[in-house]
């Protein structure tokens, strides 16, 4: 993997963070994406470089199409190619909707989906010459079941699911595939707000009876980024512990 780059949107914090540290782990050379936070992406940066990988740091608000734009563009002038693109940025803000604002929908709904449309329509650009690429779109239960609180998370998380199908058949003949990670409760710093009542419910509805990791979450991507996974594209992999409805 020592040739392969892979780029993380929203790579700071997270579950993008520890996408991002686990492909340089396996060899791979990995831009690193924040938006506000430098001190934290500094940081997923130094734990890049004690795994004996190199990355770069890059600054983009890639709910803006110029940004996505310059972010993919740095990745492949720094390392010469863009091989993996995991679309994992993304925002909420837990409200009814007859409370949701027009301008908190349209941040949601930028954040979430347009900026996968923006880096991806930047990313195939070069892959497409390659004839080789992996897009993985971080999207979420919510975006398959729906949840009250949530009409715009939702709204947003689903049009990724009909984005990735699209890109799988558009690209798949030239090598390029697209899949879709949908996780459900993951340990983050929205769940540790959980009080107990709230996490035995949760808990109750899930198979494992545990929450994940953001690690269980990152084992699939590096997964659907490998060689193994050349025949999978077009696909939503849950990775929720086995949340019904199944």
């Amino acid at each position: 993997m020592q040739e392969r780059v892979a780029l993380v949107t929203g790579s700071s914090r997270g579950i993008g963070r520890t996408i991002a540290l686990s492909f340089a782990r396996r060899g791979y050379q990995v831009v690193i994406n924040y938006h506000r936070n430098r001190e934290q992406a500094e940081e997923v940066m130094a734990e890049v470089n004690a795994a004996g990988s190199r990355g770069i740091l890059v600054r983009a608000d890639v709910s803006q199409a110029g940004e996505a734009r310059e972010l993919i563009e740095a990745g492949v002038k720094e390392f010469g190619r863009l091989d993996v693109l995991v679309n994992n940025a993304g925002i909420n803000h837990d409200q009814l909707m007859l409370r949701i604002q027009d301008e908190e929908w349209e941040r949601v709904i930028n954040t979430n989906l347009s900026s996968t449309f923006y880096c991806s329509r930047a990313a195939v650009k070069h892959m497409f010459k390659k004839r080789f690429g992996r897009i993985i779109n971080i999207s979420s239960v919510v975006g398959i079941s729906g949840n009250a609180g949530q009409a715009h998370y939702a709204a947003a998380k689903s049009g990724l699911l009909g984005l990735t199908y699209s890109i799988a058949r558009e690209y798949g003949s030239r090598g390029i595939t697209a899949n879709a990670v949908a996780p459900g409760y993951i340990e983050s710093d929205m769940t540790a707000s959980l009080n107990a009542e709230q996490r035995r419910h949760i808990l109750s509805g899930i198979a494992a009876g545990r929450l994940g990791k953001p690690e269980d979450v990152a084992a699939v991507v590096l997964f659907l980024a490998s060689a193994e996974a050349s025949y999978v594209n077009g696909q939503v992999i849950r990775v929720d512990g086995g949340m019904g409805p199944f």
